[in-house]
């Protein structure tokens, strides 16, 4: 059975410490060792009361195998809040059983409980799996070029 909960400010040392090597196993192949030292702290300032950063880990068997997170955001666009899904991951070995499908519906439940107008998210143009997840929830293509600052 998968079990599904909302990190908070009073997450245990344990369970972040579980969620920072489903980080590292996800960024083992994207980013350099710097960006996974950072992951600890990082973890902690989003999980700050009032932060607008969410995280949900997905358990299986007392394991955590997946997680999701995520930022509330407001646009007149939109007409209120909605969510930026910032990275949703399974452990390789536990993929194809329904539990990133799990973890999505999770938020979106989450969402609709709170009046959130939307959720946005964006994948790799080739990663077919993940768009057909995606699309069997509801979930629609944008058209779009993202374009990106950093300091």
């Amino acid at each position: 059975m998968i079990d599904i909960v909302e990190l908070s400010a009073d997450t245990t040392a344990e369970t972040k410490r579980e969620l920072t090597s489903l980080f590292e196993k996800q960024l083992h192949n994207i980013a350099g060792k710097q960006a996974i030292t950072q992951i600890e702290t990082l973890l902690n300032e989003a999980l700050l009361p009032h932060s607008q950063t969410y995280f949900f880990i997905a358990r299986y068997e007392g394991n955590a195998v997946a997680f999701a997170f995520f930022n509330t955001m407001t646009s007149f666009q939109k007409g209120g809040q909605y969510i930026w899904l910032n990275e949703i991951y399974v452990d390789e070995a536990y993929r194809n059983q329904g539990i990133a499908k799990k973890l999505l519906l999770r938020i979106i439940y989450w969402a609709e409980n709170r009046k959130i107008k939307g959720i946005e998210l964006e994948t790799g143009l080739h990663n077919e799996a993940t768009k057909a997840l995606y699309n069997s929830l509801g979930f629609y293509d944008v058209v779009s070029k993202r374009y990106s600052f950093r300091f």
